[in-house]
């Protein structure tokens, strides 16, 4: 039990900014860290859905507060919460893949601290989709981009289990080599079958359409990063889980207008 706290608490001070108590980095201690990293998206979620409540009690009663205010909080909560780790992760792997360098270049591109001009462009760009999806959210698609916190966060957490890793240091191969990987893989697997059937049962098209979208930017994120990298980072995890949540919220959002029109 107290290895499964502390794996919680590595878990959460490495990928949150929510404050934990100290924990040691040991193999032991880390072994199952990967299991509660779903957990830290299911908290954006509660709390993304609790912006959306709250916009909608504003409208009710006739708060003077403008509807770009929470579109803004939906843009922003998720990198306050982590800390902006992942969007790091991802504008790193947009310096790299954009320089169409070989892949030792890469490598090395993805570990420079400076931020190139295809990581400035890259996050400029995503922020802008961002703050266009979320400026049309709905009641149920803000249900499924809440859930799509925690799917992002489950197939990211099993590529770092599952998928080859690019060097043999890093973070995303720490957490991998201590990794109690059996069972890592067994309980993700719980949560992958849990979320989507959440998804695509409890939100129709619209979770139906995330899950699918979200499937497939996992296979290209599998193709890529051996294509380019020779296996995974931490950046293109990542990476990968930026993509998966704006891909998850475009997917939801567009379900809606569709299913709207109709």
């Amino acid at each position: 039990m107290k290895k499964m706290w502390n794996s919680f608490k590595i878990a959460f001070s490495m990928y949150s900014k929510i404050p934990m108590p100290k924990s040691d980095w040991t193999k032991e201690n880390m072994s199952y860290a990967m299991i509660f990293f779903p957990w830290i998206g299911a908290v954006i979620g509660i709390l993304m859905v609790g912006i959306y409540k709250l916009k909608i009690w504003c409208l009710l009663e006739n708060v003077p507060v403008a509807p770009w205010t929470f579109t803004v909080l939906f843009v922003v909560l998720p990198v306050f919460l982590t800390g902006g780790i992942h969007l790091d992760g991802f504008l790193d792997t947009q310096d790299a893949i954009h320089s169409y360098q070989p892949k030792e270049k890469k490598l090395e591109i993805l570990k420079d601290p400076h931020a190139g001009a295809f990581a400035i462009l890259s996050c400029v760009l995503y922020f802008l989709c961002a703050t266009g999806i979320y400026a049309s959210v709905s009641e149920k698609s803000i249900w499924v981009i809440a859930s799509g916190f925690v799917l992002s966060r489950t197939l990211s957490g099993l590529s770092v289990v599952c998928f080859p890793q690019a060097r043999e240091k890093g973070l995303a191969a720490t957490f991998s080599e201590n990794a109690r990987k059996k069972t890592v893989r067994m309980v993700l697997f719980i949560y992958l079958v849990f979320v989507c059937g959440w998804m695509v049962f409890g939100f129709g098209v619209q979770g139906t359409f995330a899950v699918i979208v979200a499937g497939v930017m996992f296979l290209y994120y599998y193709r890529m990063s051996r294509k380019n990298f020779g296996g995974i980072t931490g950046d293109l995890a990542g990476y990968f889980l930026q993509m998966c949540e704006l891909l998850i919220a475009a997917a939801a959002v567009f379900a809606d207008i569709i299913v709207g029109s109709f």
